[in-house]
C-alpha cells in the first residue's frame, strides 16, 4: 500500500477508503484489514476490563497486534457501551468480555432535557479512547490507516431505551424517537470530532441494533441520522464505515445511501453475499469484509482459513473497491496462527491470474 498521509485536514472531495482501495487493486494487492483488538489483549496479558479502562493498556495490546501482523488499517478494541456509559446509563465491566450496557432501566423522553446538559467531553471512559487514538496517531507507522470506532445513532437509543422499547416507540411514538436519534446523533458527532482531533482517519459507525429494522424504518431511523454524522466526517477529511452484524442484505441500499465510503458486512455464514453487495452499490463505496470471526477464524483450523480467505477473494476479484477483512471484531481467543495465516493467504494472493 502507498502511504495515506494527508487523509485528514482537508474536507473530502471523493469516498477516501475506495480510492485507497483502488490504489491497491491496481498494484495487484488489496488492503487486507481484519477487525481485531481483543486477540491483543491476550496477547499483552491483560483483560479487556483493563484495557477498555486503561488507555495505556489498551494501545499496548493495539501496538501487539500491529507489530506482529502489520494490517493495512487498525482499530481499537470494539466497544458499544462507551457513549451510553458516558451518559450516565447503568453499565456492566466483566473482567474478560467486553462492557456491556443494563438496558432494563425504565427511559422517559422527558429525561432528554437533563441528558442534553451532559458535556460527554468530561467522560474519563470516553476521554480514554479518544487518547488511544492520540497514541495510535503518535506511535504507529504512518502508512497505517487510524480507524475507530463510534456507536450508530439507532443502536445507542436502543442503548439508552432498550431494544425492544425502541422498536414499540417507533410504532407508537415515531416523532418522540426522531427526538432520540436526533440527541443520539448530536452526542456521536461530538465524540466524532474529539476522535478527529486526537488523529483518527476513518469513523467506523457500529449499528448492530439496526438489522432488525425493514429498509424504509432503517432508512428513516439510522440511515437518515448516520448521514448527519458522515457530512461531519467528510467535513474534516475523514471517511466513514457503516458496519452492521447479521444479514443485512435488505439494507444494503440504504447504508449506501447513508454517504459511507464503505460497508463492512457480516460473514456468508449469516446470509451475505459480498459479490452481490458489490453489484448493488455505487463503485465509489467501498465493501469491506467477511470471514467469520467465530467458525472460521477462532473454530477453524489455518487450512479452513487459508481456503475461506482464498475462495472470498476469488469471488471478488472483479471489484477493486474491496477490503479483506473479517465481518466482526475477532474473539479474545482467536487463535494467532488463524490471524496470521489470513494475513498471508490475503497478502500473496495473485487475483490476475
Amino acid at each position: 500500500m502507498s502511504n495515506h498521509s494527508g487523509v485528514a485536514g482537508l474536507e473530502m472531495k471523493e469516498r477516501r477508503l475506495a480510492v485507497l482501495a483502488k490504489q491497491a487493486y491496481e498494484q495487484g494487492k488489496r488492503i487486507v484489514a481484519p477487525l481485531m483488538g481483543f486477540p491483543g489483549v491476550e496477547m499483552t496479558g491483560s483483560n479487556i476490563k483493563l484495557a477498555q479502562q486503561n488507555y495505556g493498556e489498551h494501545f499496548k495490546a493495539i501496538k501487539k497486534l500491529i507489530d506482529k501482523f502489520s494490517p493495512d488499517m487498525v482499530f481499537p478494541l470494539m466497544d458499544l457501551s462507551v457513549e451510553a456509559n458516558a451518559l450516565g446509563r447503568y453499565t456492566v465491566f466483566p473482567r474478560e468480555d467486553s462492557a456491556t450496557v443494563y438496558t432494563k432501566e425504565k427511559f422517559d423522553f422527558d429525561e432528554l432535557e437533563k441528558l442534553n446538559e451532559i458535556d460527554i467531553s468530561f467522560d474519563t471512559r470516553l476521554i480514554g479512547y479518544v487518547e488511544t487514538t492520540r497514541l495510535m496517531k503518535l506511535e504507529l507507522p504512518s502508512n497505517i490507516i487510524r480507524g475507530v470506532h463510534v456507536t450508530g445513532p439507532y443502536s445507542l437509543a436502543a442503548l439508552i431505551m432498550g431494544a425492544q422499547d425502541t422498536v414499540l416507540s417507533i410504532l407508537r411514538e415515531p416523532s418522540d424517537f426522531h427526538r432520540l436519534c436526533d440527541f443520539t446523533t448530536g452526542i456521536i458527532q461530538e465524540y466524532a470530532r474529539l476522535l478527529i482531533v486526537a488523529g483518527a482517519e476513518v469513523i467506523c459507525i457500529l449499528e448492530p441494533t439496526a438489522v432488525m429494522l425493514g429498509p424504509r424504518q432503517f432508512k428513516e431511523f439510522s440511515a437518515f441520522y448516520v448521514s448527519r454524522i458522515t457530512d461531519t466526517c467528510k467535513h474534516n477529511g475523514v471517511d466513514t464505515i457503516y458496519h452492521i452484524c447479521g444479514n443485512t442484505m435488505h439494507l444494503v441500499k440504504e447504508m449506501a445511501e447513508a454517504g459511507v465510503g464503505c460497508l463492512s458486512l457480516d460473514s456468508k455464514h449469516v446470509g451475505i453475499q459480498l459479490n452481490k453487495v458489490a453489484e448493488i452499490v455505487p463503485h465509489d463505496v467501498a465493501v469491506m469484509g467477511n470471514i467469520s470471526p467465530t467458525v472460521t477464524m477462532t473454530y477453524g483450523k489455518p487450512n479452513d482459513v487459508r481456503q475461506a480467505v482464498i475462495e472470498l477473494l476469488d469471488e471478488m476479484k472483479e471489484y477493486p473497491s474491496f477490503i479483506v477483512s473479517t465481518g466482526c471484531d475477532l474473539p479474545q481467543k482467536a487463535p494467532l496462527e488463524n490471524i496470521s495465516t489470513f494475513m498471508n493467504t490475503a497478502r500473496t494472493y495473485n487475483f490476475r491470474t
